[in-house]
Order: C-alpha cells, then structure tokens, then sequence
C-alpha cells in the first residue's frame, strides 16, 4: 500500500472509532486529530493532552463549583470519585440495606431491597455513560445517593411522612431529605457539617427526578434552578425507572404474585420477547425463559435511551454543558416508543403487583408504626435521641421527628413502635 494510500485509510479508521463513540452527526471529524506521515512510516497522534474520552457536553471534574467547603486536592483521586466514596462510607447508605424496596425482608430475603435496588441503579447508569461519554464517576456517585433520603416503608412511607406535614404547613421530600442528610446528618469529619460534597453532586440529589421552583423553594437559589441539571443527574432519573421496572417483574415472578401468562398476554413487547427466547431454548426451564426474557427487556430499554439521547443530543446540536442546561427540556430520555411501552410496564405493575393485597398488608403495618410514632414523639419529645431533641431547640419539632423517623430502617421502625408503644 502507499503511504498516501494508508494515510487515508489511517484517518477513516480513526475518524470511524471516534463516530462510533460520539452522537451521529454532532462531529463530521475526530476533534484534535493530526495525521503525521514521515516516509513509510505513518502515526496517528493526538495534540497535547490528548483528546478526552468525555464528550464535549460532559460534566469536567475540573469544571466543578467545588466544595462548600475548600480541601486540598487529593493525590490519586479526582473529586467525584472521593464524593463516591464518602457516600459509599455513610451511615445514611448502609442503612439503605433494611429499607424496603416494594417487598419486605418479612416476604423474602432474596428480593430487592434499597441497597441492592441503589447497585443496579448504579450499574445501568455507568453503563449508559460510558456510551454517551459522560463522567462516570460523577454518574456513580449520583446513583449511589440518589435514594439515601427514603424514610422506612417505601413510597407508601414516604408519602405517610409527607401527609403527617401537611397540617403544618411542611412537606416531605426525599430528595430534599437527602440533601439534608449529606449536609447536616452526616458527621464524619472534624473540619467541617455533612460530608462536603462537590456542588454538582448536591445539585444532582434535588434534581435529578424533578425540577424546583426558586418562588417556591428559595433555599435552593444556589443550585440553578431555572435552568437543567447536567446530562450526568438528568441519566439518574431514567436508570432508576428501568432498574425498579426490570426488577419488580422478576421479584414479582419469583413471588408468584405475577404469571406468566398474565405477563404474555398484558405486556405484548414482553410476549414477543419471550417467543423468541422459546424458538431459541424449547426445552428450558419456565424460571429461565422468564430470566431470558427479561435480560432482553432490560438490555432493549438501555440500548433505546442511549441510542434515543445519542439522536436528541445531534439533532439539537448539543455541543457543551452550557447547552445542556439552557434547554427548556431535558435531554436524557426513550424514544417515543419505548416511552408508550414503559408507561404500558407501570401501569402494569401498579395494577398488578404494587395494588397486590400482600403488599397492601405490609405498607399498612409500616405506614401505621410511622402515624404511631410521629405523635408519640410530638407529644414525648424527650423520648427522642439526644441529637434530635436538641435539633428541636432549633427546628420545628415536627421537622424534628420527620426527620428522626426518615431515617430509621424497616426493622428498626417496627422495633422502636414495640418498645415505646407496646405492640
């Protein structure tokens, strides 16, 4: 081959790696990309520095707001990957452990719980930014605190505590509770409140499901509220939704609150799958042509919402974070398809196993601990741990026990309401 001839060949197949890995359309070719021949022998190089593996419209480390509170730089870690590990050491994120999912440890021990729940999550999530080359360490750390501020009992716990606040003129919210967590309830160090997270890991707790109204929420000012959160919280959102939707259809079957032929004959994406799984293995076990059947579920939901945000981020010609957050809609979404049949999955799950009278049980017994214990406390404030009762000298005491109840596991809620209460 001539040199002129493998120079070319050299620049398309670099041009095609870099295409592959970046949105169709947003580059015609490799950004900073120098093709150097000297005599027969040709390089590819890059200019100095390199070309990052993120995207242009990817959240830089060495962009970050920082911290509230200023620290030295660490040696080998970058500061994502330290707010990862933080929360990954809190005691907020290993109680997540004995906090129900949809299924209490009373059903099984094998189904999912907060944790295991907040792992896959995690998994979805990096694998999603990988592909659409944004900062997977922000992404991870973002996934494994998005639902530290669950109180006991699920979202029938979580909207038990918010009805208790109500009368005052005060909510619950998970996601502001979580901030709460990692700025206040957190003590772990002796320089400063909290953990000391980076300001985008902040952000993305608020809002990375919902966005905030400065009008009704002027604590928040600082977190850029009227504008997007970056493509890295707005991914958190859509992983948690795939990750609880795949797996309360597997905890669901392995129950035996959901069927088979209930499932074939009310989801027809599934259907479809599972005819193809059953050409494919005929003589397999039902267990794992369910198994089969929903690994190509899952594996179709991620490949959709990468391929869908890969498509809206070219066609909008998205081309820096700047971009990302001055857009009036967030970016990070299924194609209008698979949005059809996702909402098809939930209304599913909700009519046939969230409204199940076996779960329905178990949320009555938690969401009733909750009532009970919210009043005994209002009334018995001193019966609250030390820490809480001289929050209450602060705060509101019902914001006080709001939050002393949000934090507390399944098993503990239940053994607190023993001893205080008796029952």
């Amino acid at each position: 081959m001539r040199t002129d001839d493998y120079t070319r060949a050299a620049a398309r197949a670099t041009r095609s790696v870099l295409q592959h890995a970046l949105p169709a359309r947003v580059y015609s070719r490799p950004p900073h990309c120098v093709i150097f021949a000297s005599g027969n022998a040709v390089r590819t190089t890059l200019r100095k520095g390199k070309i990052s593996q993120l995207a242009p419209y990817a959240m830089r480390v060495e962009e970050s707001q920082g911290r509230r509170y200023p620290e030295p730089a660490h040696p080998y870690r970058n500061d994502y990957e330290r707010d990862r590990d933080r929360i990954i050491h809190a005691r907020a994120f290993r109680r997540l452990e004995n906090k129900t999912q949809v299924f209490t440890r009373r059903y099984s021990d094998h189904f999912r719980n907060r944790l295991t729940h907040t792992l896959e999550v995690a998994q979805i999530s990096r694998t999603v930014a990988k592909a659409l080359r944004l900062n997977v360490d922000l992404v991870e750390a973002l996934a494994l605190v998005h639902d530290v501020g669950h109180p006991p009992g699920g979202h029938s716990g979580e909207a038990e505590l918010d009805r208790l606040m109500r009368p005052y003129h005060d909510i619950f919210d998970h996601n502001l509770h979580a901030l709460r967590i990692v700025e206040t309830f957190e003590q772990k160090y002796a320089a400063f409140p909290g953990l000391n997270l980076t300001f985008e890991v902040r952000e993305g707790i608020i809002k990375h499901s919902r966005d905030y109204h400065a009008a009704d929420y002027p604590e928040l000012l600082e977190y850029r509220l009227d504008e997007r959160p970056p493509l890295e919280a707005q991914l958190i959102d859509v992983a948690d939704e795939i990750a609880y939707n795949c797996a309360d259809l597997d905890d669901g079957f392995e129950a035996r609150l959901l069927s088979l032929p209930v499932l074939r004959s009310s989801l027809p994406l599934f259907d479809r799958l599972y005819r193809a799984v059953d050409g494919k293995y005929p003589q397999a076990i039902e267990k794992l042509k369910f198994n089969e059947t929903l690994k190509l579920l899952l594996n179709m939901l991620v490949t959709d919402l990468i391929e869908s945000t890969r498509h809206r981020l070219a066609e909008q010609r998205v081309r820096s974070l700047a971009q990302v957050r001055a857009l009036r809609s967030r970016l990070v979404s299924h194609g209008t398809r698979m949005l059809k049949e996702e909402q098809k999955l939930k209304r599913f799950l909700f009519e046939h196993l969230y409204s199940h009278q076996n779960l329905n049980a178990e949320r009555h017994r938690l969401t009733a601990c909750i009532r009970d214990l919210f009043a005994y406390f209002l009334k018995r404030p001193q019966s609250l741990p030390a820490y809480y009762l001289l929050q209450s000298q602060k705060e509101p005491l019902n914001r006080v026990v709001c939050d002393y109840i949000a934090g507390m596991t399944d098993p503990y809620l239940q053994g607190q309401h023993r001893k205080l209460l008796g029952d």
